[in-house]
């Protein structure tokens, strides 16, 4: 029997449905009509015989053959970003898509002012910004330049160490006024801690640095970084910052003696990409801008 000829427009719309629970959710996604939409999934279930979506009053939730084919269907989703990234503009000029990723705290606190210095001499450039914790891999080319807080290992990455985040201990002014001082490392317990929730090799890595914040002596947990500096900024607590960023929101250094660690940077991109002009340039200028700032 000859398999289904499938056309990626419709597994465009499949995808879109699992990212948005509904098929006017993914019309606007894609910027077609409603009925569009739906005309796509049913010639796709049509293609593969089998319903891939069971209509509830909560949205369209996937069948088990959805949820088979998620890892399919996304991996398609990035080589055709890719080609598209790749066509976006000849390889020999400074303008078209590029592609980054990073973890969340320097994709959100730190990345931003540097891209728009690259926009701002490079204005046709276009930039794809990932900020997730997950690892992309350059391998296979989900981006073309990452940032990364551990040494990439991929045998055809390019990576170049920019420099260290310095991390300690830190607590809003606010906190100390209110609480009074703070001279040793007992006194943390009359503080309310911030720390990991389930993030068992944060919290491991966290307590062999000296700051025991498990569960039970942490009052604010949570996993998420960018939450962690935000219930510092809020006075909620005493947690871990790199240096870099405490000093943008004024955070003070508590128990210098008892907690310090650096948490190395890497810039990479795949070492096929370094002939791409705006590949080479956006690496070369966030390593640049990065060196700078992490140095300050």
């Amino acid at each position: 029997m000859t398999p289904p000829q499938l056309q990626w427009e419709t597994q465009r719309a499949f995808l879109a449905v699992l990212r948005t629970g509904s098929l006017s959710g993914a019309a606007r996604l894609l910027g077609i009509a409603q009925a569009t939409a739906r005309r796509r999934i049913e010639a796709l279930e049509q293609s593969v015989g089998v319903s891939l979506f069971i209509r509830t009053p909560a949205g369209l939730l996937p069948t088990e053959m959805a949820k088979d084919l998620i890892s399919h269907v996304e991996a398609m989703a990035m080589a055709a970003n890719a080609f598209n990234r790749a066509a976006s503009a000849d390889a020999a000029l400074a303008s078209g898509t590029v592609r980054l990723t990073s973890g969340q705290l320097l994709g959100v606190e730190v990345l931003p002012p540097m891209l728009r210095a690259v926009r701002r001499e490079h204005p046709q450039l276009a930039i794809e910004l990932s900020v997730s914790n997950r690892l992309h891999a350059l391998a296979q080319q989900e981006a073309d330049v990452a940032v990364r807080i551990r040494r990439p290992t991929e045998a055809s990455v390019v990576a170049r160490k920019v420099g260290e985040l310095r991390v300690g201990l830190y607590a809003a002014p606010e906190l100390l006024a209110q609480e009074g001082g703070l001279a040793t490392a007992s006194e943390l317990s009359r503080y309310p801690l911030i720390g990991p929730d389930r993030n068992l090799d944060d919290l491991e890595f966290l307590r062999e640095q000296g700051f025991d914040c498990a569960p039970e002596r942490a009052l604010i947990r949570t996993d998420d970084h960018l939450a962690q500096l935000a219930a510092l900024r809020a006075g909620l607590g005493i947690g871990v910052c790199p240096e870099q960023v405490a000093q943008r929101y004024g955070l003070v250094r508590v128990l210098p003696g008892q907690v310090g660690f650096a948490v190395e940077v890497w810039i990479a991109m795949h070492q096929d990409r370094r002939r791409v002009q705006r590949i080479g340039l956006v690496f070369d200028a966030l390593g640049t801008a990065m060196s700078e700032f992490l140095a300050a």
